[in-house]
């Protein structure tokens, strides 16, 4: 799909991702070829690559299931209480970006990760204060596996409570309550550090919603599939 500018493709994907009435009531194309369609329970169908059929490769069950990783012990997510338009799955690209790019479509609480041949990985991510202050292009700099975590110093002065995970004080020890969860990646623009970060949480009942705090937050097992997909140095594009 071609779109003549920003507003245009932001105005597309922001009635993809939101679901509205109009959209539920739109009659559905048939699959192209290896498609299938996937129909929500709020009535949404969506052509994709693969469906959440029972065994399958985007099986909620599966991939939300405790996993042990670094010698964590992930628990299991109720996935049965989040949105299934946020589980991870298989889609048609609708960035037109080039293969190995992510996309964050802040307003509508996606992340994409594009594919050769036309799909993308879709991720549901939750958007913190800190998510709102940064887009454009950037490249994923640097990445970590269970990574430590540090409060800004205004976060500090705003929660005297986090002065025992303060820089001066080493940050808080990787670990399942540490708020980077398991894998965190680190976007830099022009050679210098964003201070956004993509970053696991924990916290599964934030994704699709806008939260106190953060940059850009996955479901644990969701960051771990992305972070074993991401080529080097990616590109990184965040629209508002």
């Amino acid at each position: 799909m071609i779109f003549n500018n920003d507003y245009s493709r932001r105005g597309f994907m922001a009635l993809l991702g939101a679901g509205t009435a109009s959209l539920a009531g739109c009659a559905s194309t048939a699959p192209g070829p290896g498609q299938t369609v996937i129909t929500y329970r709020d009535g949404i169908t969506f052509g994709g690559q693969s469906g959440t059929q029972a065994g399958g490769e985007f099986d909620p069950a599966l991939m939300y299931a405790a996993e042990e990783d670094g010698g964590f012990l992930i628990p299991a997510i109720p996935y049965q209480r989040i949105n299934p338009r946020y589980y991870r799955q298989r889609v048609v690209d609708p960035t037109g970006e080039r293969p190995g790019t992510i996309v964050v479509d802040t307003p509508s609480r996606f992340l994409y990760l594009v594919e050769p041949g036309g799909s993308a990985m879709r991720y549901g991510v939750g958007i913190g204060r800190e998510g709102f202050a940064w887009s454009g292009d950037g490249v994923i700099q640097w990445r970590q596996k269970w990574p430590k975590w540090t409060p800004p110093d205004e976060m500090v002065a705003r929660q005297p409570e986090l002065t025992k995970y303060s820089s001066k004080n080493g940050g808080m020890p990787p670990g399942l309550t540490n708020p980077l969860g398991a894998r965190a990646l680190y976007i830099f623009q022009n050679g210098q550090d964003t201070l956004y970060r993509l970053h696991g949480s924990p916290e599964w009942n934030s994704i699709g919603k806008a939260v106190s705090s953060g940059c850009v937050r996955l479901m644990n097992q969701d960051i771990i599939d992305l972070f074993q997909r991401v080529p080097e140095k990616a590109r990184i594009v965040v629209w508002q």
